[in-house]
């Protein structure tokens, strides 16, 4: 009796455990592996606004400390997890209260260089201290921790501590929903008359020679590691954290149009499929929790559009932009600004979420960089308030002028992963970055230095304001004069200029290698060397899975760019209350190359309401308690039969435990 009862207890727990029941993974006091615990740090580098020039290169120094520090408290805090655990005052003791120390330390002479070239800052020690935000559970918005990946098995690792991705910091299951389940996002306002309807492309590769690094020669110059997860690098191909501006200048590019020497960086997507990368033992890869297959991505195309209400002037050379905030998870969604979809479903956008993708259907991710400069600085202190993004109405702020905006599009041939087993059958999928920010997809981001030379950053301008759709190496679409990219020119002697117009997040990549010359919006160009890929914008193409409804394409109706991605650059699902969520797709290996899926359709990929709005608002609001207000896909939810699966031994139990409870009887009476 006692051994079925141990038995059915212990079963019970442990299933309880792995997703069933009330769905707690963190005990009162104590923090588990599987609650996916993580440090929330006041971001000191936001708030600095105003260093002045000599103490740039200290402040940058201890910036990246902070940054080391905090990595390494939350490595101390995923180690006491897979040790079991520790209560709350033990962790204080052992990893929260020497964090601050430390930080209060770097911070004092952070401030002392700041004073030394100018006036010391206030508030700053105030920054010092850290929180330990508790676990979402690790998993499927109820609690329960996701199912080990599918690195377990296939690449012949331990698992996971709590299912949570090959790298132990997540991605976990809620982070993905079903694309098909997001309601489309609202079409821009019409242009004005003086709006800047061109576009210009750039065609620079997908880093198919894998040049990656964990620096950040933007934020943490000088640094070896500063930014804690690796990047894929296109264009300029002497970016690592020692880069000088000559250095840049200087280099080879990846380019077609060799005028254009710009970094193009972003951090890499990986599958936790157990794959050991040659980074698997390195600072930024897996010692700090980036683990998994490299993935390459299938076609980049880099647009530079126009403004809604006016000329561009031409961006200032080394001009520095980052779009998008790496830690996003603690800092809030306040500067979040990348943005995931698919293939065919490009009128429906996610910034904190991975998009579950249809068969056939390709993973999208798309940056709409700051299009307004101040006119006077290629930096700043905090490497944002020199630019700013223009307003719904595509104005920009009091004091700053319009410049070409960057739109980057990355598309990825990845199957939807398996949620209803947590990556086993299928692997997750997910962005590096920051140990502590858990692999969220709020916390994507993209960098950019302009290193066009003169001649080439003039005739870019030129086609943008004169409504001309161009291609690299000096392509010209002709004019298009509706903003919709429907131009009728011969392509020059360029390649296939983008099939879309300005700002749509659909162009096709201008390829070097397939020779068409098909003006833009012609049905042969797609995918680079392929000719048989219906084109970006088509007018009759439904997207897949779709409710029945076509998907916004462009047309020579004089649509015009979609507003900045700044004001709220893609759907937070936690606001689509009225939306009904379907079961996430089986990932099953496809039978349709991707290639011949059905166009992307020209949408507002990157627009919505201005930043002040009440949707944002509630955003920023819900924000520090995620798990509870997130949508998630209900396939990621284990089913009954999966539950009784898992509780065999402890039915095994309960008849020991009556076998036991018989012969007790059955002896009493024999006694008497």
């Amino acid at each position: 009796m006692l051994g079925g009862g141990g038995l059915v207890a212990a079963n019970v727990y442990a299933s309880a455990s792995e997703g069933w029941g009330d769905g707690s993974t963190t005990t009162s006091g104590q923090v588990l592996s599987s609650g996916m615990a993580t440090i929330d740090c006041p971001d000191v580098g936001s708030r600095l606004t105003d260093v002045p020039d000599g103490a740039r290169e200290d402040v940058d120094r201890q910036l990246a400390a902070l940054d080391q520090q905090t990595a390494a408290a939350y490595q101390q805090l995923r180690a006491a997890g897979q040790a079991g655990g520790q209560d709350a005052d033990s962790v204080d003791d052992s990893i929260m209260n020497p964090l601050k120390e430390k930080r209060a330390e770097t911070i004092g002479r952070m401030a002392d260089a700041i004073d030394r070239a100018g006036d010391r800052p206030e508030g700053l020690d105030d920054l010092a201290g850290c929180t330990l935000r508790p676990g979402e559970g690790g998993g499927n918005g109820d609690g329960a921790t996701a199912a080990p990946s599918a690195g377990s098995q296939q690449g012949g690792e331990s698992q996971a501590p709590g299912g949570a991705g090959q790298g132990g910091n997540g991605p976990v299951v809620s982070d993905y929903v079903d694309i098909t389940s997001v309601q489309p996002d609202a079409q821009n306002p019409p242009q004005q008359s003086g709006a800047s309807r061109g576009s210009f492309a750039s065609d620079c590769g997908v880093n198919a020679n894998g040049l990656f690094n964990s620096d950040n020669v933007i934020v943490a110059p000088g640094v070896t590691n500063g930014a804690h997860h690796f990047h894929d690098y296109i264009g300029n191909q002497s970016n690592t954290a020692f880069a000088s501006d000559e250095d840049l200048a200087d280099a080879k590019t990846s380019c077609v149009d060799q005028g254009d020497k710009s970094t193009y960086y972003w951090p890499v997507v990986r599958l936790q499929n157990g794959t050991q990368e040659r980074d698997a033992g390195s600072p930024g890869g897996g010692t700090e929790g980036n683990a998994g297959k490299i993935v390459t991505p299938k076609q980049v195309t880099l647009t530079f559009v126009g403004n809604p209400r006016e000329k561009v002037t031409a961006m200032p050379r080394l001009l520095r932009i980052i779009t998008g905030d790496a830690k996003a998870f603690v800092n809030g969604p306040g500067n979040a600004n990348a943005s995931w979809s698919c293939t065919g479903f490009e009128n429906r956008q996610l910034k904190d979420k991975y998009p579950l993708c249809p068969q056939g259907s390709d993973v999208v991710r798309t940056f709409r960089f700051q299009s307004c400069w101040d006119g006077r600085n290629i930096d700043s202190a905090n490497h944002r308030t020199h630019v700013a993004f223009a307003g719904a109405d595509g104005a920009c702020p009091a004091g700053f002028r319009a410049i070409p905006q960057l739109v980057q599009r990355i598309v990825y041939d990845i199957d939807a992963p398996s949620v209803q087993d947590g990556g086993r059958t299928v692997p997750l999928f997910a962005v590096d970055s920051f140990p502590e920010q858990l692999h969220k997809p709020v916390t994507d981001h993209g960098d950019f230095i302009n290193v066009f030379d003169e001649d080439l950053m003039g005739k870019m301008v030129d086609c943008i304001n004169s409504g001309r759709t161009c291609g690299p190496d000096g392509g010209d679409g002709g004019d298009n004069g509706d903003g919709a990219g429907n131009g009728t020119g011969d392509g020059g002697n360029s390649t296939a200029s983008p099939t879309a117009g300005p700002g749509d997040g659909a162009t096709a990549t201008p390829t070097a290698s397939s020779g068409a010359t098909a003006g833009p919006g012609d049905d042969a160009t797609g995918e680079p060397g392929d000719g048989d890929t219906a084109a970006p914008g088509d007018d009759n193409t439904k997207a897949p899975g779709d409710d029945g409804t076509a998907a916004p394409t462009a047309s020579a109706d004089g649509q015009a760019p979609r507003t900045e991605a700044s004001t709220s650059p893609g759907r937070t699902t936690k606001h689509d209350k009225g939306d009904k969520a379907t079961p996430a797709k089986s990932a099953e290996p496809r039978s349709t190359s991707a290639d011949s899926a059905p166009a992307p359709a020209a949408s507002a990929s990157g627009s919505s309401a201005p930043a002040s709005s009440a949707s944002d608002q509630a955003t920023a609001a819900a924000y520090p308690s995620p798990a509870g207000a997130q949508t998630e896909p209900q396939a990621s939810r284990g089913s009954l039969a999966e539950t009784g699966a898992q509780l065999w031994p402890a039915a095994i139990g309960v008849l020991l435990a009556l076998s036991g409870l018989f012969m007790l009887v059955r002896a009493k009476r024999l006694r008497y």
